[in-house]
Formats: C-alpha cells, sequence, structure tokens
C-alpha cells in the first residue's frame, strides 16, 4: 500500500479534499457540537474531543500522505466537513480494511457534495493504494449514510455486527456493513 510523505490533495469539480488547517478545526468543532450532525453518534463532541479528533485526522494525513481530509469548497475555500479513507483495525467483521467515511456540516446536506468527495476517495482508494476494497459501516437506523453508500456504488454484507465501543443494548449499537471491490467500482467522470 502506498505510504506518502507529502499530503495528498484531492480536487473534484467543486470540492478540495486536503490536509487540515488551524481554521477547520474551529468550524469542526462548532459542527461537531450540532445534535443533527451527531444523530447517529452517541453523544455530540465536547470542544476538547471534537479538537484532539482532528489534530488526531491531520497528524494521519502528515504521517500516511492520505487520511480523513478537509473538505473544502473549491471556489471559497470553506470547511464543510470531511470525507476519506482509513484503516479500521477494530473488533469488527473482516477487519483489518481501509474504511471510507465522511461527516459534512448540516449547511451542506443535500447538495451532492457527499457523494462527490465519496467518489474522490473511493478514486485515490483504488488508484493511488490499490486496495481490494473499501469497506463503510455506520448504525443501522443511520438511512443518509446508507443511502450515500449505495449511490456510490456499495453493496450492503450480510455481516451486521453490534459497534464494540457501544454498549449491545444502546439504540445505535446495531451496524451494517457495506464494501465495494475493485472490480466492482466504476470509475466517475464527474468528479
Amino acid at each position: 500500500m502506498l505510504n506518502r510523505q507529502e499530503p495528498m490533495t484531492l480536487e473534484t469539480k467543486r470540492l478540495t479534499l486536503r490536509q487540515w488547517t488551524t481554521p477547520d478545526i474551529a468550524a469542526f468543532n462548532t459542527m461537531s457540537a450540532n445534535p443533527d450532525v451527531m444523530r447517529y453518534f452517541p453523544a455530540t463532541l465536547t470542544q476538547e474531543q471534537s479538537t484532539r479528533l482532528a489534530i488526531s485526522l491531520q497528524c494521519d494525513i502528515a504521517k500516511q500522505g492520505w487520511g480523513l481530509w478537509a473538505v473544502a469548497l473549491r471556489e471559497t475555500g470553506e470547511f464543510i466537513g470531511f470525507t476519506g479513507l482509513r484503516h479500521q483495525t477494530g473488533d469488527i467483521p473482516l477487519s483489518p480494511f481501509i474504511e471510507i467515511a465522511w461527516r459534512l456540516d448540516q449547511r451542506f446536506w443535500h447538495q451532492g457534495y457527499a457523494s462527490e468527495a465519496a467518489k474522490a476517495a473511493l478514486s485515490f482508494a483504488f488508484r493511488e493504494l490499490d486496495a481490494p476494497a473499501v469497506l463503510a459501516f455506520t448504525t443501522r437506523t443511520n438511512a443518509p449514510s446508507i443511502a450515500l453508500m449505495k449511490r456510490i456504488g456499495m453493496r450492503k454484507l450480510n455481516q451486521d455486527f453490534k459497534h464494540p465501543l457501544l454498549d449491545r443494548n444502546h439504540p445505535l449499537a446495531d451496524h451494517v456493513l457495506y464494501i465495494i471491490e475493485r472490480e466492482e467500482w466504476q470509475p466517475s467522470g464527474d468528479i
């Protein structure tokens, strides 16, 4: 798998997926405190938790050149969330694998940005990392993320599981697992 020292930047028609900056962290803190954005997570994040997460994502990109990139509008440079890839090694079926993940500020929902960014990340995974497959998971009730997984060509595996970091009876504990293999991936001309 490709590891780079220089952080990669990906561009689509409307977006830039790039290394995190200090102003991104402040915007991310606001986003992470929004109950609607965090609806499918156990809780909103405090400013300290959110900052720690952003710095961790920033360090991952600095170390390997790729990861969960900050997503910004190309036209203005405004931070709108994150999308990208990470190594998943947790107690999850089929682990270890490359996971694709996303989280956008509520102001940028329903505009096709998540699909556009996710397609760019998948292209990077298959072309640059030579990944045999990319997986994604979410709580069973997260219809918006499941719809996005399907839109980018992923299919559901019969590998439902209880999230290992949640109590088995937590309402968000039941998770679904989706996959797209390299042979199934269709490069998109619209990114």
